[in-house]
Order: structure tokens, then C-alpha cells, then sequence
């Protein structure tokens, strides 16, 4: 989902200030004559727009509010499980999860008690899962087929709603001297039918035959107004004679099916409906046909026909006539069309709707039947809360203000953001200044809190001072890292400015930062840099704007590639292999980028801008590349090495193995042997397999391929030495790694230094691999089992600085405070990190820890919510079982 919600003073205030065009009209080929550090070429260039506000369920306790999910899991209802999986995943989703959010999803589908629950979790499965077409084609390939998310056929799967024939018209006929027949009249036609058969269809008919109307004395009767046809009248009584429906087409089954509403005919009109749902094959039968479903009652059809738009999403939400369908129902078309399952249903036309355009008509007009389909207070917050949002964009201000107030009463405390942004809006400042202050003072506050309240600072000290405690509480918000460097920035305070959003990109590559980043080097006139951040943002996102969206990044890179000197080949490898050792992966991706442009061997760079994409933790772009390096692929066991890590990157071990088989039974190349020996290393839970992949790996060694490859390979045979127990060997492979300069091999060869009990050779090689290495947090972390424990949390707390991600540091930090009994500063160390960083881990030594001071609900709260990310976590199942025996 688009998450860039800018608030409505940035686009009225920024966006005219911000005109890239001053730059983009230099000459190509020549430098701007200004000056790099005049006031107009900054304030050009160096905007930051505010913090985005969220279109997420994002409470201000998640832990607590997974918490009690899990236990209403535990002893809810089977049908409510569904929607409690819904609103799980809608708390991942809020914390940015991607891999807990699918599984929820699939939870919810796993679990769905109703075939419209099936329907609606398995489209909503299927739209997170596209673009993965390939993924089954491969799996096909190896004779493995994923078809889990096709049509369901509704019709045997809905059951009927209707009630049992009337057959006691019989016995009334035995009370007058009628014929057993009657004759229907259409027009100047008759049809003649059995008087009591017909009686059974409905209480209409068995009131008019055999009641006290004129009808039931009479033997012709006239329905010629009844909008029925002779041929239609003939099926009808062919019906109530043998109760089953011939093969008709669509409009005779229409009028039947009109004609059966209106004298109530349930048994059918149910034949009519679910004949009806099979002619449901293509978009355009379902706009056709859903019409009628909702008009007459037709539950079969009307899913059908939502199963078709389902299905074809996104693609089916551009279409302005399904829009208008799904749109325009009120709650007994959704119950018809959806059963019980309408909130979910329009949950997931509200994502689909947003995703692809959060700010226009339909998706206020999803989320207002999502608003209406709400059953709960926590349905209601995060409804309201998204209506909210998008009213926003559309700068329908008062009712935003609506929507935003129901959410913040329902619960939903970071709604009032939406509420300050108005308020700035309309000149009201200080009133949101005040509003945030509230929040934080009557909650626990959170990074968000301060970084909002900082935009209603009267002065730039104290706005400085709320995005320092914004950090410091969650230094994963990207806003006050770039305020701070733009800030820097304007001053001339050139390097306190650019290791300010050095900072963040240290840990998080966020493309806004890259392209601050990119800004500054700009107005340095520092080309060089300046082209490897836009390339490194057009490797992540192709298709990035700069510049609030107004100006494409290939336009960019094509301006500053005027700029940089020409390289050749020789010199694209060489700049490759400096930035490789130096584990400078934005500077590697930026040169494959160029290599790319002028390369004809393709696939292997793909290769490698994947496997530093999935590095710098972007899984999306790095499946992206290695697609690409598949359709790129020199050869055919090339392109079978390539589907193989598709396929182990993807989950399906197995499967990757038996292409890495196929590519070596063609040719022994590298590359296939290296595939084969990683999956089987990561796969095996057999440890005599560890020969098994030396030899792979040996093999892959004896195969032509560069050094960066080699010595990759030849640091994870090191690794299978050293879990072997062969320690002089796995050195040898070190060394001779870190000879072709793979430089992380520093991290191994201080393994094999500290397992031979020589602790200062450890700590030495790890400082080499310190100093060596441009991103080196691990590095740090991992001297810091080889020190003394003054030195240790030294490290540890340089990690923590370097990266606040990483989890060991907290909880060594914890432990040693735990340790030294400071039981309520080890659980605040933990919660400080619990607060920004969901972790099963955190969560798990806090619950131990509130086990140990005697804090059952607190101990039991951390548990069900660790078991939220992990349901079958063995250790967290027996501490929640030790906790849940001291419960009263």
C-alpha cells in the first residue's frame, strides 16, 4: 500500500518553493554556475515534506493488543477466529511485517468457517501473492502444483436456505370435487399442470389453488401480467412435478427466477440461482448478473459473481461498473452478496482501492461500506481511522475531522495525528501542539508522538529537542534524522550533516533518505556520490519521482551521468571488488547498475545485484533482480541455477535442489554447485551431510568464476570446517579468502582464533574487519563475545548506535542488569526496544523476567504475544505453561 500520506501543509507550502526545474534546465554537460552553497541552491534542493501519517491500525500497546487477540483465540468460538486473524494481521501490518501479515492471512483462510470467508482470505492471499506467476510455474515444473487460491465451485458449497415442499395439498383436495389438473393462462395460450403438484411450490400457490380465493374454484387461470412466458410457464410445471431444472439459458432462468421471487417459489428460485451461477465466466457476466443476485435475493449467484472481481484484482477495481456494484449495496445486498463476512470483504477492496490510488473517490466510498460493515469498537478505529486518511487527501477537512474524532474516541490514539494536521490546515497550532502534548502525557509515549508534536514547536530549539526524544524512543523514524540534516545542511555544516542521514542509512535503507542524500551531494557538486544514491534508488524502486513525485529518477541519473568520467570494464570490476571488500553495498549496487548498461553477460549481475539487495534486507527488489537475472541467462544450466534460488528463496528447499541437480547434469559450473551445497547445509538436519557439502563446495572451487564468488564459497567452507570440528582447515580457508579480499572472512578466522582459546587473536581480527568494513555493526557486535565485559558493552553499545535494529545488545544489556539485580531497569531495557522493534526474543526474556519478579499478568501478556509471531515456539509454550499454573 502507498503509505505517503504528506500533510496538506507541506503540498501548499513546499510544493511551489520546490522547483527542481532550476536544475534540470543546466545545460548537459556543463556545472550550474552558482555556487554549491548559496541560500538558493539549498532551498531548491533541500526540502523535507512532513512525516507521513499511516493508513494503519497502529494502537499504542501492540503488545497488549496481541496479547488479548491470542487469548480470545484460545477459547473463542470457531466461527470468530477469522475475523481475529483479520485484525492480527492488521497489527502486523501497522508494524510493517510482511512475512507475519501472510501467515495471518492464510490463518484467517485456514480457519474460515464459511465458504464467503474462504473466498474472500484466499483472493485477498492470492492479490498479496502477485507477481509470484513464476514461483508456480517453477513448482510445476518440478512436478509440485500450487493451486491453492482458484474458483471454488459456490454452488456445492453454499448450502440451501430453502424449506420443505408443501406437500400436504393432497389432503385438501379431498375436500372439494375440483379436477386434479388446472390450466395457466399466458396470453391467448394454455398450460395445463397438476393443481396440487403446483400447490407445493410455495404458500402463494397453495393459498390460490386450494384456499378461499376465487382461484381455488376455478380451473383457468389468467397469470398473463405476471411477466412469465409459456415456455417458462412449461418449465415451471415440469418442476413441480419432478423438482429438477433442465439446462435453460440465462433469460429464460432470469424470468424464471423473477417470476419464482414473486410468488415465493424457494425451492425454484434456489434451482434458478445456482443454474444462474454456472453462466458466471467471465467479468462482464458477473456486472450482468450481479444486479439481478442482489435484487432477488440470490445468495449463490451474487458470490459468484464477487468471486470473479475478487479474482481479477486489481485489475477488476478499474473497472468503473464494478466499482459502482460494490460501491452503491446496502447491509442486506452485502449479506446476500458476502454473508457474515463483510468487513473483511471490504477490508481488502479498501487495501486493493488505496493501493491504487489512496486518495480518489472509490476508495472513500470502500472504506464508507467498510465504516458501515464495522461490529466492533476495534473494527471501528481502524475504519474510521483509514476514512479518515483518505478524506485527508481529498481535503474534505470537516469530514476528515469527523472520522478522525470517532477513531480517537473508539481508542485509536494515533488518530489525533489527523486531527493536529487539520488543525495546522486551519491555523490552529498551538491547539495541536496542546492535543499532542495530551496524548503524551496521558499515554506512554512513543517516537511518534514527539516527532508529530515537533511540527507545531514554536521555535527550532524546542522542535530540535521533541525529534531527539522521537529518536531516542524509536530510532527507526526516518523524519527527524532528514530534519536534522537538512537543518545541518542549510547552515554549511556539511559533514555533521551528511552523518546525520548516514546515520539511518546505516541501518535502513529508506529511498527518501537516499534521495536527501542524493540532494546534498548536489549541492556539493559531489557527482560521484550523487549518482551512486540515484542509482541505488533506481535499483530498489525503478520507477521512483523525486522531488514529492514530480520528477522521474532516471531523468536524474541521466543529468548527473554527464558529470562522472566514462569507465571501462577493467575499471567497472576493479571499482566492484574495492566496494565488495569493503562491504560497501550501496556503493556495489551502484556500479552493477552501470555495468548493467553496457554489459552484455547480464544474468551474473543481476545475480549479484540480488544477492546485495537481499543484504541490505529489500526481499522485493532482490526476487525483482533475480527474475531478471533468469530472463538474462546466458545458458540453459545458468537459467536453471537462477529458478533454483527462486525457489530456496522462496521457501521450496527442495525444489531449488533439484534444479541446482539439473544444471550440473548439463555442465559443473560454480554456481550450481554452490546452490546445491547451501540448501543442503541449510536444509539437512542430518550432520553427516557436512561432508556431503564440503565436497559440493570443494567442487564448486575447481569451477571458473570471479573472486567476489570464490571467496564466498570459500568462506562458507570454512564455516562447515568449523561446525565439523576441523579448525586448522577452516583457518586455511579464511585466509585464503580474505587473500582474494573477501574481507568478511575476518569474522570466521576470529571464530577458529576464539574456538583455539586465543581470545586477543579474536578480538584483533574482528578489529581488522572494523576497519575495513563501511557498514560493520555486526562487526562490533560480534567483537563483543571475544572482550572483556567493560569492553563488551563499549561494543554493544556502538552497535546499538550504529544499528537500534539489532537485538543482542538489549538483551545482554538486560541480562547483565537482571544479573546485577536491577530487575525493573532489565525489563525497561527490553521495553525500550519492545517499543520500536516487535521481537519474539525481546519479548520472551521479558516475560521470563516478569516470571521472576512475580509479575504473572505481565509474564502471560509477553507470552501470548510472542506467541502471536511464533505459535509453536517450544520454549515460549513451556514458559507460558509454567506462568498460566500461578495464575488465581
Amino acid at each position: 500500500m502507498r503509505t505517503f500520506f504528506p500533510s496538506e501543509s507541506c503540498k501548499e507550502t513546499h510544493l511551489n518553493a520546490l522547483n527542481p526545474q532550476s536544475w534540470l534546465q543546466v545545460e548537459r554537460g556543463k556545472l550550474s554556475k552558482a555556487s554549491p552553497h548559496s541560500p538558493s541552491s539549498l532551498e531548491s534542493l533541500i526540502k523535507v515534506p512532513d512525516p507521513s501519517i499511516l493508513p494503519f491500525f497502529k494502537p499504542v500497546d501492540y503488545v497488549e493488543v496481541l496479547a488479548q487477540i491470542h487469548k480470545e483465540l484460545e477459547s473463542c468460538p470457531l466461527h470468530v477466529r477469522p475475523s481475529l486473524y483479520l485484525l492480527q494481521f492488521q497489527v502486523f501490518k501497522g508494524l510493517g511485517d510482511i512475512k507475519l501479515m501472510r501467515r495471518s492471512l492464510r490463518l484467517a483462510w485456514l480457519k474460515a468457517s464459511t465458504v464467503h470467508e474462504r473466498l474472500v482470505f484466499g483472493a485477498w492471499l492470492k492479490y498479496e501473492k502477485r507477481g509470484e506467476e513464476l514461483i508456480s510455474d517453477l513448482l510445476s515444473s518440478c512436478g509440485k502444483c500450487s493451486k491453492e487460491f482458484g474458483l471454488i465451485d459456490i454452488a456445492s458449497e453454499l448450502p440451501s436456505a430453502v424449506s420443505p415442499s408443501l406437500t400436504d395439498g393432497a389432503k385438501v383436495d379431498q375436500k372439494n370435487n375440483l379436477s386434479g389438473t388446472v390450466s395457466f393462462k399466458i396470453g391467448n395460450e394454455k398450460i395445463t399442470c397438476d393443481r396440487q403438484k403446483m400447490a407445493t411450490l410455495s404458500p402463494p400457490f397453495r393459498s390460490m389453488l386450494n384456499g378461499c380465493f376465487l382461484e381455488s374454484v376455478s380451473e383457468d387461470i389468467d397469470l398473463s401480467k405476471n411477466d412469465i412466458s409459456l415456455t417458462g410457464m412449461k418449465v415451471i410445471s415440469e418442476f413441480s412435478s419432478s423438482g429438477i431444472l433442465p439446462d435453460l439459458s440465462t433469460e429464460l432462468l432470469l424470468e424464471i427466477m423473477v417470476f419464482s421471487s414473486k410468488f415465493c417459489c424457494e425451492n425454484l428460485k434456489d434451482s434458478c440461482d445456482r443454474k444462474l451461477a454456472k453462466f458466471v465466466s467471465s467479468r462482464n457476466d458477473a456486472v450482468e448478473l450481479m444486479e439481478y443476485a442482489l435484487e432477488e435475493n440470490c445468495p449463490v449467484l451474487a458470490a459468484s459473481c464477487l468471486q470473479i472481481f475478487l479474482q481479477e484484482l486489481p485489475d477488476s477495481l478499474n473497472d468503473e461498473r464494478v466499482v459502482d456494484l460494490l460501491t452503491s449495496v446496502n447491509s442486506l445486498h452485502r449479506s446476500i452478496m458476502v454473508g457474515s463476512a463483510s468487513f473483511s470483504l471490504y477490508c481488502l477492496l479498501s487495501q486493493v482501492s488505496m493501493d491504487l490510488d489512496p486518495g480518489s473517490d472509490k476508495s472513500a466510498l470502500f472504506l464508507e461500506q467498510l465504516v458501515d460493515s464495522t461490529e466492533n469498537s476495534r473494527q471501528k478505529m481502524m475504519a474510521y481511522h483509514m476514512l479518515g486518511c483518505v478524506k485527508l487527501l481529498k481535503k474534505e477537512y470537516d469530514e476528515a475531522k469527523r472520522v478522525f474524532e470517532i477513531a480517537l474516541t473508539e481508542g485509536h490514539i494515533y488518530s489525533v495525528i489527523g486531527l493536529t494536521r487539520i488543525g495546522q490546515i486551519k491555523g490552529e497550532r498551538r491547539e495541536s501542539y496542546k492535543k499532542l502534548s495530551s496524548v503524551i502525557s496521558d499515554h506512554t509515549p512513543l517516537g511518534w508522538m514527539y516527532q508529530e508534536r515537533s511540527l507545531y514547536c514554536e521555535n527550532s530549539e524546542k522542535r530540535w529537542e521533541d525529534l531527539e526524544k522521537a529518536t531516542e524512543l524509536d530510532p527507526t523514524l526516518t523524519y527527524p534524522y532528514m530534519y536534522r540534516a537538512a537543518s545541518l545542511m542549510k547552515k554549511q555544516n556539511v559533514q555533521d550533516s551528511l552523518a546525520e542521514i548516514n546515520k539511518i542509512l546505516g541501518f535502513k535503507l529508506a529511498v527518501e533518505c537516499l534521495e536527501l542524500r542524493f540532494c546534498f551531494y548536489l549541492v556539493l557538486e559531489d557527482y560521484q556520490s550523487a549518482i551512486c544514491d540515484v542509482q541505488a534508488i533506481l535499483t530498489i524502486s525503478p520507477d521512483y519521482r523525486m522531488f514529492e513525485g514530480r520528477v522521474p529518477a532516471t531523468q536524474f541519473q541521466t543529468l548527473v551521468r554527464e558529470h562522472v568520467p566514462n569507465w571501462t570494464t577493467a575499471d567497472y570490476w576493479l571499482q566492484l571488488y574495492d566496494r565488495w571488500s569493503a562491504v560497501d553495498d550501496i556503493g556495489s549496487l551502484s556500479v552493477i547498475f552501470q555495468m548493467l548498461e553496457s554489459e552484455t553477460a547480464k544474468g551474473v549481475l543481476y545475480f549479484r545485484q540480488s544477492l546485495l539487495l537481499l543484504r541490505l534486507n529489500c526481499p522485493e527488489a532482490a526476487m525483482r533482480s533475480l527474475q531478471l537475472a533468469r530472463q538474462h541467462a546466458s545458458s540453459e544450466h545458468e537459467r536453471l541455477v537462477y529458478e533454483g534460488w527462486i525457489l530456496y528463496d522462496t521457501g521450496h528447499c527442495d525444489e531449488g535442489l533439484r534444479k541446482a541437480e539439473e544444471s550440473i547434469s548439463l555442465n559443473r559450473s560454480f554456481e550450481a554447485f554452490f546452490l546445491k551445497a547451501y540448501a543442503l547445509a541449510d536444509s539437512s538436519q542430518d550432520p553427516t551431510c557436512s561432508s556431503t557439502v564440503v565436497a559440493l563446495l570443494q567442487d564448486a572451487l575447481k569451477c571458473p568464476s570471479d573472486r567476489l564468488r570464490k571467496g564466498q564459497a570459500l568462506n562458507n567452507l570454512g564455516s562447515v570446517y568449523v561446525d565439523s570440528g576441523k579448525l586448522d582447515l577452516a583457518a586455511d580457508c579464511y585466509i585464503n579468502a580474505l587473500k582474494i579480499r573477501h574481507t568478511r572472512a575476518h569474522q570466521g578466522l576470529a571464530r577458529v582464533h576464539y574456538l583455539k582459546n586465543d581470545k586477543p587473536a579474536a578480538y584483533a581480527e574482528m578489529t581488522k574487519l572494523i576497519e575495513k568494513a563501511r557498514n560493520n555493526a555486526s562487526a562490533y557486535e560480534k567483537r563483543s563475545e571475544y572482550c572483556e565485559r567493560e569492553q563488551t558493552k563499549i561494543d554493544l553499545e556502538m552497535v546499538t548506535r550504529l544499528d537500534p535494529l539489532r537485538v543482542y545488545p538489549y538483551r545482554y544489556r538486560a541480562a547483565v542488569l537482571m544479573d546485577n539485580h536491577k530487575e525493573k531497569e532489565a525489563i525497561a531495557e527490553l521495553s525500550r526496544a519492545i517499543a520500536f522493534k516487535a521481537d519474539l526474543h525481546l519479548l520472551h526474556l521479558r516475560a521470563a523476567f516478569h516470571e521472576h519478579i512475580g509479575d504473572v499478568s505481565g509474564a502471560m501478556r509477553d507470552c501470548r504475544a510472542a506467541l502471536s509471531f511464533d505459535p509453536n515456539h517450544q520454549e515460549m509454550l513451556e514458559l507460558r505453561t509454567r506462568v498460566n499454573s500461578q495464575e488465581p
